[in-house]
């Protein structure tokens, strides 16, 4: 007769699933472990140590990235993963505090073993297993490791304070300043004036307040007239002149940490004054006050220029008015002006004699034959039949008829951004401004 076993017999003939390890390295970048093994020294001692216990490592994982952040490291997180789904249940690592320094990550991992799915991190002095003793040493260990990170943190706001009061910014200098070796002391920077590049940063605040020169202006003189670049011999692109005109680094004061509300004054030699820096800056900045930025440009991309073909941009000036406000000018100008190989020679022409140019084009042209305007008819045709009512009624003193022109030049004046180019459009023709000249050219569609 047959003989079954007990629950407990059976328990004590199953054997424990054997360890299957994933030998873990990584390299910090913080300051502490400067001086700590390389990966590859860290993977060689492990695998030493993996012939030694005649360990079963399964694969080598390896990554640069600081441990302090929860989440952060996509090389950890796939080791997470892959011991969850059972590819590995142990982990062969040089020390704990390269597993984990934050909170988050040290979850997972005490969370792997509660449930089974990791039996063991080892490393060459210790061995941790799913026992609460050693689960709380682990815990203490990687804890450890996230309080010196936080005192380093605090220690290093401190240092970064301790140098702005002392009028240094933390921080590489913008252009037109260099760092400099403090009393030839390596490590140890001053801020001192870049001799061929601060002359020309003082002329940019200088044109922007006194001449009312534009950003765009300013970036063309750079750029194709002066040839200056970066320290990095980089070009200087057009959203770096804002953010050098908006930097109130030179005339001597600087905000650390950005937007924190903490202002303080460097030990440095000021490019130009605070006068300065503000009378260009309300040139650049105050018109966001009317909606400046907006560039709400009725003809850009719709009229080509007739000496290069390049088509014609524009671009907004503000001017401060003695009663306090500001007025706006739009200019439109060729696009390939400045251009390297470019050298056109159409001069920018002011919105409102734009205006006008159309009106003049509109006079030339006959709409009637246009069948692209058949919204412009039906609007036309809606209000005179109106004009007709009131006048019929006696109640108003209205013109009986307008003709398709008038109308048309209303709306290039009064109409809206979108009527204004659906009206353009309806010419079936390319405008070409040669001149401070418009003129058309028929096409077989619409451009």
């Amino acid at each position: 007769m047959q003989q079954t076993m007990t629950k407990s017999e059976q328990n004590t003939n199953i054997a424990a699933p054997p360890l299957r390890y994933c030998l873990y390295a990584r390299k910090s970048s913080e300051d502490d472990e400067k001086q700590a093994l390389s990966i590859n020294s860290q993977i060689r001692e492990m695998k030493e140590l993996a012939k030694r216990y005649n360990l079963e490592i399964s694969e080598i994982r390896q990554e640069s990235h600081s441990a302090k952040d929860s989440g952060q490291r996509s090389i950890f997180n796939e080791l997470i993963e892959d011991i969850t789904i059972g590819q590995f249940n142990a982990i062969l690592t040089w020390a704990p505090d390269r597993l984990s320094r934050n909170a988050g990550d040290l979850g997972s991992l005490v969370d792997l073993m509660d449930q089974g799915l990791l039996q063991e991190i080892k490393t060459p002095g210790q061995t941790f297993t799913n026992s609460p003793n050693e689960k709380f040493l682990l815990m203490i260990l990687c804890s450890q490791a996230k309080l010196e990170n936080d005192n380093k943190g605090v220690n290093v706001k401190r240092g970064m304070k301790a140098k702005c009061e002392m009028g240094h910014r933390p921080c590489m200098p913008p252009i037109g300043y260099m760092a400099a070796d403090l009393n030839n002391k390596k490590g140890q920077k001053r801020t001192i004036i870049d001799p061929e590049r601060a002359p020309v940063i003082k002329q940019m605040f200088e044109k922007v307040a006194y001449e009312m020169w534009s950003g765009r202006q300013i970036y063309r003189w750079l750029n194709d007239e002066l040839k200056m670049t970066t320290r990095n011999n980089k070009k200087i692109y057009l959203s770096t002149i804002y953010k050098m005109l908006e930097n109130t680094f030179y005339y001597g004061e600087f905000e650390y940490p950005r937007n924190s509300g903490n202002w303080f004054k460097g030990d440095y030699e000021p490019i130009i004054t605070k006068d300065l820096f503000v009378k260009a800056r309300d040139n650049i900045v105050a018109p966001k006050q009317i909606k400046r930025g907006s560039k709400e440009f009725f003809f850009t991309r719709m009229i080509t220029c007739g000496h290069c073909g390049c088509t014609i941009s524009a671009e907004e000036k503000f001017k401060n008015i003695s009663d306090g406000t500001i007025r706006r000018y739009v200019y439109y100008f060729c696009s390939g002006r400045g251009m390297p190989g470019k050298n056109c020679k159409e001069q920018p022409i002011r919105e409102e004699d734009l205006m006008l140019e159309m009106e003049k084009m509109i006079d030339k042209i006959n709409l009637n034959k246009k069948d692209a305007f058949t919204n412009l008819k039906r609007d036309l045709e809606k209000y005179n039949k109106f004009a007709e009512m009131v006048i019929g009624s006696g109640q108003m003193d209205l013109p009986k008829r307008i003709d398709i022109k008038a109308y048309a030049k209303y709306v290039l004046k009064e109409g809206t951004r979108e009527e204004k180019r659906e009206l353009l459009l309806g010419l079936k023709s390319k405008l070409v401004l040669k001149d401070k000249k418009i003129s058309i050219k028929q096409l077989d569609k619409i451009i």
